[in-house]
């Protein structure tokens, strides 16, 4: 696939990603978009004179050509919004970057994603409970994601590598660095075991701004997001609000009411913004990732229930295929917005038709 057009698209300033995915409905393709007149562009929600002045004037295909030797000499991945290979799960984000640079070999798409933030001043209390955690997960054989930071980030990376479980850092910069310099190391070792992605081409500098936007990324790519400790302030707080913002699930270690690195776990479930977990017992129960539901017979799959709208039918017949779906799976596949399918689960759970597990996980009522 030709990337020239797409990876121009994402050096436009003043063009983020619901700006670009508006442009892509409106015109087409990344191709048009640079094709199309300044009066084409300016019919666009969010573009004005100036904004399409720019993408007219200045040479970012030029730009864009030199990034594709850049990909091309450092074998990275760079992937489209539509490809396969994209992370379904960030799809019902309305802010996932149309394009991602990847260097690694992890399925991005793993049945189990998991996000581990924390603060950088990790405890020996922190340490243990994030290592912990992830030697009791090996057996699922998860995809563990963090930012490469330092602290509880590296602590998740590192044991995932010692355990041989892929795990995949998101970086606020692009592919030409490793930030901090100090976790060079590391990051080598997670491009043979797991991987970098970044939304930010190379000569992308670590920019204080480009954090949060990384953080979207960490929490948007996982089932959950757990926080292992950290402070009433700061980034792990921030990449939670985004997990529930998406409608994703995030679960938190509780700590010493007195001790700094706990006051914001502490704080995300004292305001059920998060679920109390104690070890990785609590998270299978709460991801309904401890048991497997048996396979119904065709039997039963054939039976019906009366008087369902056809957007319910839908649902229904989806979930008979699949035989459990989370919410993200199930908005994905039918292309609906969040809001919507929210109303038709619930008037389906009402009815008994179909059941809320843990994890957002629904499945039908057996008969």
């Amino acid at each position: 696939m030709d990337y020239l057009y797409k990876i121009a698209l994402g050096m436009i300033p003043g063009v983020g990603p619901r700006l670009a995915k508006n442009l892509l409905q409106y015109l087409g393709s990344a191709e048009d978009i640079f094709r199309a007149s300044a009066q084409d562009l300016k019919g666009v929600m969010g573009i004005g004179p100036t904004l399409a002045k720019t993408i007219l004037a200045r040479d970012f295909l030029r730009q864009a050509e030199e990034e594709c030797n850049f990909i091309e000499r450092h074998a990275i991945q760079p992937i489209w919004i539509a490809e396969d290979t994209y992370p379904h799960r960030l799809h019902s984000c309305d802010d996932a970057p149309p394009l991602l640079y990847y260097k690694g070999n992890a399925d991005l798409n793993n049945r189990y994603i998991i996000s581990i933030v924390g603060t950088r001043n990790a405890t020996a209390y922190g340490m243990r409970l994030c290592e912990d955690l992830i030697q009791e997960l090996t057996d699922l054989e998860p995809l563990i994601v963090s930012g490469l930071a330092y602290g509880v980030d590296v602590i998740a990376h590192r044991k995932a590598l010692s355990c041989s479980v892929p795990t995949i850092g998101l970086l606020g910069h692009g592919l030409d660095r490793i930030y901090p310099a100090p976790h060079r190391d590391t990051a080598t070792k997670m491009i043979e075991h797991g991987g970098l992605l970044t939304e930010f081409p190379s000569g992308t500098k670590p920019e204080r701004s480009h954090f949060p936007m990384r953080n979207r990324l960490i929490a948007g790519l996982a089932d959950v997001t757990i926080v292992i400790e950290a402070g009433i302030k700061g980034g792990a707080l921030i990449t939670a609000e985004m997990a529930n913002s998406y409608n994703r699930d995030v679960c938190a270690f509780p700590g010493a009411i007195h001790q700094t690195y706990s006051e914001g776990c502490n704080y995300l479930i004292k305001t059920h913004r998060a679920h109390l977990i104690r070890h990785a017992a609590d998270l299978r129960y709460l991801m309904n990732w401890e048991n497997e539901h048996p396979r119904r017979d065709s039997k039963q799959l054939s039976i019906l229930p009366p008087s369902l709208t056809k957007d319910e039918q839908k649902v229904f017949n989806y979930l008979q295929h699949m035989e459990q779906a989370t919410v993200d799976e199930i908005a994905s596949h039918m292309d609906w917005p969040q809001s919507k399918l929210a109303i038709i689960l619930l008037e389906l759970e009402m009815n008994n038709i179909i059941l809320s597990l843990p994890g957002k996980v629904f499945r039908i009522c057996s008969p």
